[in-house]
């Protein structure tokens, strides 16, 4: 399974939450409300989740093996740090 396109939209003014990615797999299968978060590390990718009950949070999909996790989370950073750079770059043409 690959991933054929990846869609990164950013959210403004949360502190935490920089964000939200979308994956289509095959060409046939999406994922949506991803997110990518500024942790204290650095960012990461969460995956979709549902708050249960109990106030805890179950992921709705999730990689089943580590290597796999990897290459979905260097892909999405990726095009993430593709999107800062391409906002970066009209904020700075605005500025002009």
């Amino acid at each position: 399974m690959r991933i054929t396109e990846i869609k990164v939209l950013p959210v403004d003014g949360d502190e935490k939450l920089k964000a939200y990615v979308s994956i289509k797999l095959d060409d046939c299968f999406v994922i949506r409300d991803m997110k990518i978060i500024k942790g204290t590390t650095g960012y990461f990718v969460a995956m979709p989740a549902k708050k249960m009950k109990d106030g805890t949070y179950r992921d709705l999909v999730h990689p089943l093996d580590k290597p796999t996790r990897q290459h979905l989370e260097d892909q999405i950073m990726v095009e993430f740090r593709k999107m800062q750079v391409e906002m970066s770059t009209e904020l700075t043409r605005a500025a002009i």
